[in-house]
């Protein structure tokens, strides 16, 4: 029987264990440039050395104005590529995986003058009113994902992840509340997903995998559920996703019918129905700090890997701490092995 710290095989991707570091913007990118700072250096590095089995870097951007704000990483150009190569490096000097989370903030770009999106809906009265792509810009963004995910892949990253929730641009083509157009892509709302997903499978070598992190649930009057999101997971499996990363909501303010829970596990029964349905390895992610509530997860094959957020922003070392409450016997680097003798 699997556990959290059981080895896990993906494609050519083999993970030390079933931890995922998930990604988490930190707007730290003082310069605006896009570039990694020492800060994202350290950053991930640090979990690193903690154990993680898998980092995934923060939601990096294809185009300056796809960011959320101009503190965000963006791979738009190949300057910005070396910087990304050297956490890489040093990460995997310290037996962990790194991928990294291809993006594009939508209409919930902040700093952008004039943001784009499916639909010229605003995500509320505090956000601008976006612009509606015209279809050949649609079809140019694609082409800009391509150039982002040739350049991960060139930094030398594990594996790609494509961001396909809480409220960015993907999932603004997905969502019926933020996709009203006329043209192929509103008749088709998973055809801008697809296109993105077979433009990046072009770029990537064929045994590397590709994670799509979806909302499988939105939390507002007229949003869609689990049903709708197996839906189109299946289209996007059959695109090429060979993973899914199961998150929920961010498509716009959250209604009183529709709040969700803030319990422990909360987004765990998503992971396991789309797991089961299709067939597809799936991470789990949602308050998942406590070291034996993920192990159980892993245990009881609700989902494949386990992504733990808040608590590796509190503690870089959440792995090595978790491998001693579960009593597991885990390679700890030298320099520590004095504090987590069993």
């Amino acid at each position: 029987m699997n556990d959290l710290f059981s080895s896990y095989r993906i494609k050519q991707l083999e993970l030390k264990n079933r931890i995922v570091m998930p990604p988490m913007c930190q707007y730290s990118v003082d310069a605006g440039d896009g570039i990694p700072t020492n800060w994202h250096q350290h950053h991930y590095v640090s979990r690193a050395i903690g154990g993680t089995g898998l980092i995934i870097v923060e939601m990096t951007d294809v185009e300056p104005d796809g960011r959320i704000t101009n503190g965000d990483l963006g791979l738009w150009a190949d300057e910005q590529i070396d910087a990304f190569t050297k956490i890489v490096d040093e990460v995997h000097q310290h037996g962990a995986k790194i991928g990294i989370q291809i993006a594009h903030a939508g209409r919930k770009a902040q700093d952008a003058e004039t943001p784009v999106a499916p639909s010229a809906i605003a995500f509320d009265e505090t956000f601008k009113t976006p612009r509606a792509l015209e279809t050949e810009e649609v079809k140019e963004m694609v082409d800009k994902f391509r150039s982002s995910v040739r350049r991960a892949v060139q930094a030398g990253f594990d594996v790609i992840e494509l961001h396909g929730a809480h409220g960015y641009l993907i999932h603004q083509f997905i969502s019926p509340l933020t996709n009203r157009r006329e043209d192929e892509y509103g008749k088709d709302r998973t055809k801008f997903g697809v296109e993105i997903i077979k433009a990046a499978k072009s770029e990537m070598p064929a045994d590397m995998p590709l994670i799509m992190r979806i909302s499988a649930r939105e939390y507002v009057e007229g949003g869609y559920g689990l049903e709708e999101s197996i839906a189109f997971s299946n289209v996007f499996k059959e695109a090429g996703v060979d993973m899914l990363h199961v998150s929920s909501g961010g498509e716009g303010p959250i209604g009183a019918d529709g709040r969700p829970g803030t319990h422990a596990s909360y987004q765990t029964p998503l992971a396991r129905e789309i797991k089961k349905a299709l067939g597809i390895p799936v991470i789990a992610v949602g308050r998942l700090d406590d070291p034996n509530l993920a192990n159980s997860i892993i245990g009881n094959e609700e989902a494949d890997l386990v992504a733990v957020g808040r608590g590796m922003l509190r503690n870089p070392y959440w792995a090595l701490e978790a491998s001693k409450t579960l009593n597991k016997k885990i390679d700890v680097p030298v320099q520590y092995e004095r504090g987590f003798k069993h």
